[in-house]
This record gives C-alpha cells, sequence and structure tokens, in this order.
C-alpha cells in the first residue's frame, strides 16, 4: 500500500510539475531514516522543490527555455495570470516564443496604453516531448496560451490584469445566437473539450474587451507570419472568431476531441 501510494505521487507531481517526482524520491530518501512526522517530511519536499525550480530558471536556457516573468510590476507588459504557473514550473518558451510573446505585449501596450498582456499554460523547464497535460501539443516550447482581456461590464473600461476565470481558463464566451458550433450534438468519450459547469460558480462577472481581443488576434496572424519568429497557427473558436471579425489561413479550429478555445488564445511559433 505505500509503495503504491509513493508511486502515484510520483507520477502525479511527474506529470503535474515535471520536477515534482523526482522532488517527492528525494523527500522519501532523505526522511526516511530522519524522521517520521509528517510535517517535516512536507517541510523537506517543499524545500528541495523552491531549491531546484529556482535554479530551473538557470539551468532551463541549456535546454532551449526561457522563464516567462512571473509577476506583473506596475510597468509590466507580460506577466503570467497567476503565481500559480511558476510554482508548477510550466511558464517556460523556447526563445522565439519568448521573443513572440513579447513582441505580441509590447505592440498591444503601443495601441491601448497600460495593457498588461497575461500568459497561462506554455511549458516545463526541461526536455522536448515531456507532455503538459491536459494540453495535446505544449512539448516543446513553441506553444503558448494567453488570456483574452477583460473589461467591467457596466463602463466597458478595461480592467488591467483581470480575468473571469481565476486561473484564466474556463471562462468562456458564450456563442451568439445563430453562431456556428461545429461540436454541438457530440458526446465523445474521450475528450479535452470540457464545459466544466460546476467550475462557473468561481468566474467573476467581466466582459470581453472585444477592441484588445481583437487586436491580439489581428497581431498574431498579421505580424512575421512564417518568418523566422513568426507565428504558424492560432486555435480559437469559429464563433469566437467570426464575432469578432478575424480571419487567416493560419487561424483554426482545433478540434472536437481538443480544448475549448472560447476562453483563452493558443498560439505557436515554428513547426
Amino acid at each position: 500500500m505505500r509503495l503504491a501510494f509513493h508511486a502515484i505521487g510520483v507520477v502525479f507531481l511527474t506529470l503535474l510539475t515535471q520536477i515534482g517526482g523526482l522532488v517527492w524520491v528525494g523527500t522519501a530518501v532523505i526522511t526516511h531514516r530522519l524522521h517520521k512526522r509528517r510535517l517535516v517530511k512536507l517541510g523537506v519536499f517543499l524545500l528541495i522543490y523552491a531549491g531546484i525550480s529556482l535554479a530551473a530558471v538557470s539551468i532551463a536556457p541549456v535546454f532551449g527555455r526561457v522563464a516567462l516573468p512571473c509577476f506583473a510590476t506596475g510597468q509590466s507588459q507580460l506577466a503570467m495570470q497567476s503565481p500559480l504557473y511558476c510554482v508548477l514550473n510550466r511558464h517556460y518558451v523556447s526563445k522565439p516564443m519568448y521573443q513572440a510573446a513579447n513582441n505580441l505585449a509590447a505592440d498591444m501596450d503601443r495601441r491601448f496604453p497600460g495593457t498588461l498582456t497575461q500568459a497561462l499554460d506554455a511549458n516545463f523547464p526541461f526536455l522536448d516531448g515531456f507532455p503538459l497535460l491536459p494540453h495535446l501539443s505544449h512539448n516543446d516550447g513553441n506553444k503558448l496560451d494567453i488570456a483574452l482581456f477583460y473589461a467591467d461590464p457596466s463602463t466597458g473600461k478595461y480592467i488591467r490584469g483581470k480575468t473571469r476565470s481565476p486561473i484564466g481558463y474556463w471562462g468562456f464566451e458564450r456563442p451568439e445566437r445563430g453562431a456556428e458550433l461545429p461540436c454541438d450534438g457530440r458526446h465523445d468519450i474521450l475528450t479535452g473539450r470540457w464545459d466544466m459547469g460546476w467550475f462557473q460558480i468561481f468566474n467573476s462577472v467581466v466582459a470581453l474587451d472585444r477592441p484588445r481581443t481583437r487586436a491580439a488576434f489581428e497581431w498574431l496572424t498579421t505580424h512575421d507570419k512564417g518568418g523566422k519568429v513568426g507565428v504558424t497557427k492560432v486555435f480559437v473558436e469559429p464563433h469566437l472568431g467570426k464575432s469578432l471579425g478575424v480571419e487567416s489561413d493560419i487561424l483554426r479550429f482545433q478540434g472536437c476531441r481538443a480544448a475549448r478555445h472560447d476562453d483563452h488564445i493558443h498560439f505557436q511559433v515554428g513547426r
């Protein structure tokens, strides 16, 4: 039973944070003979985990990864939507993606001064091909999700650093009447297309900032398309893309088995 518990812990933390499983094993080895109290073991785990996570920022460039900024300052143009993504080591991107994300954020701030572009899931610090669940393709640092932009529903004024969902995901935009719904009526068993009805009670009452969100899509689908640091693919639900009036040959529907993309923007650089 104890072995099964440790095995589950290692697998779960490895899939969630990449380094967590290794830290779990290290903690078990260190505390096996020294102390039996759970609080002591937790303290050792957190200490080792924090140390390796901090070291990963400096080591990741060896693997072609760069850490996105975890916190927004008063002058920030780009930051993670929540420090949680940094705690879980899910804020690493390739150098071309780092440049693309910063260029997008700079353009958003130029067009709409004071705008903060918020990143969501990116990639882990080490190794190409390592899965970043539940995503199907975030495994090489060249894919990044960013949050939509939101405004006060009563005034229409942009709210800096605010998202509908506390984690940036699962705050879906409702389709307009008669909108294209390619997955309507499907009930696939193996799918990541979750409506997350139970989660909606945690979401804030905000309105989509349409000018900013449209501008982000426009930049992603037109700037240096296919170039050295060019964006090569952007995912969006058809109803949201049509509602915003954005079209491009690199603007794609991700399919009915992948996660919904009317709560965030997914884009990638390179192949």
